[in-house]
C-alpha cells in the first residue's frame, strides 16, 4: 500500500484506456491488471468503434462504475500544445468526471511527443492555483522536475521513453538521479514501457509506480499482458524493498568448498 495525492492505493500499476480493440477487451484488461487508477482523455476515440455512440456509452458507463468502487480516474490533457489549451481541457475534465486529479500533458514536439517544459510548468502552476492535483507528464530532466515541484506539484511522472515506443528506460542514470534527489516525492514512470521487464526495472530502482497503455492495449493478448505487467511491478517492488545485491567485479562462490577452512573461503 502506498499513498499518493491524499489516497492510499494497493496497486502501483496505472493503466491507460486507449487503443484497445474493443471496450470489452479494455474492461477485461483493467480487471486483470487490478489497477486502481485509470487514465483517459476527453479527446479519446473508442478503439474499433469511433463512430458508435453505443460503444461510447458503454465506455463511460464502465468508467462511472469503476469510479464508485474505491478506484480513481486520472483524466489527461493529451493532444494539447499550449498551457491555455491544457488548462481549458483540465477544467472540462473536472466537470465531467468530478475529480480534481489531472495528468498534465503539453506536447512540445509532434514527432517524439516530448513535453514542452515551459508550457508544462506554466500550466501546472495555474492548475494548482485552481485546486487541481497535478500529475505532470515530463521528461527525466532534473531542472524541469525541480521547477514543477517549486510551483506546487507533489507528484512527478517522468517518462521512461517517448510514448508508444516500447523502448523501456532509455536513460537509467537520469531516472536514478531523480529518485535520489527527490526521495520523498511520489515518482511514477510514465510512457515508453514495452515489456514487463522494463516495469520491473523501474520498480527495482525505487520508483513508486508505473503508468502505461500501448504495451497492454496492442498486445496479442491484452489480458495476459496486463497480468504480466501486474506481476512484474509487484516483483520489482518486492525486490527493491528486500534489497538488491550490489554488483561486483570478481566471482564469489555461493557454495562452500569442502576441506577448505572457513577463514579461507570468500
Amino acid at each position: 500500500m502506498f499513498k499518493i495525492a491524499g489516497v492510499e492505493l494497493d496497486s502501483r500499476f496505472f493503466l491507460g484506456t486507449a487503443l484497445y480493440d474493443s471496450p470489452q477487451i479494455m474492461m477485461d484488461s483493467i480487471a486483470a491488471s487490478q489497477t486502481q487508477v485509470m487514465t483517459l482523455s476527453l479527446r479519446r476515440q473508442v478503439a474499433g468503434a469511433a463512430d458508435s455512440k453505443n460503444q461510447d456509452s458503454i465506455f463511460f458507463d464502465y468508467l462511472r462504475t469503476f469510479q464508485k468502487n474505491n478506484h480513481y480516474l486520472l483524466p489527461n490533457t493529451a493532444g494539447c500544445h499550449s498551457a491555455k489549451e491544457a488548462i481549458t481541457l483540465a477544467n472540462m475534465s473536472r466537470e465531467l468526471f468530478n475529480t480534481n486529479w489531472i495528468k498534465l500533458e503539453v506536447v512540445g514536439d509532434d514527432y517524439t511527443l516530448q513535453p514542452d517544459p515551459f508550457q508544462l510548468v506554466e500550466a501546472a502552476e495555474e492548475l494548482i492555483k485552481q485546486g487541481f492535483e497535478v500529475f505532470p507528464y515530463c521528461t527525466d530532466d532534473l531542472v524541469v522536475c525541480e521547477k514543477l515541484l517549486n510551483v506546487g506539484c507533489s507528484i512527478l511522472m517522468p517518462w521512461g521513453a517517448p510514448i508508444g515506443t516500447g523502448k523501456g528506460l532509455t536513460n537509467p542514470y537520469a531516472l536514478r538521479t531523480l529518485r535520489q534527489r527527490f526521495p520523498n516525492v511520489p515518482l511514477i514512470v510514465d510512457a515508453g514501457m514495452g515489456s514487463p521487464s522494463h516495469a520491473a526495472l523501474a520498480m527495482e530502482m525505487g520508483f513508486d509506480g508505473v503508468l502505461l497503455n500501448t504495451a497492454v492495449a496492442k498486445a496479442q493478448d491484452s489480458v495476459k499482458m496486463a497480468q504480466a505487467f501486474k506481476a512484474a511491478i509487484e516483483g520489482g517492488r518486492l525486490a527493491y524493498e528486500a534489497g538488491i545485491m550490489a554488483e561486483q567485479e570478481t566471482a564469489a562462490a555461493s557454495t562452500p568448498i569442502v576441506g577448505v577452512p572457513f577463514w579461507h573461503q570468500s
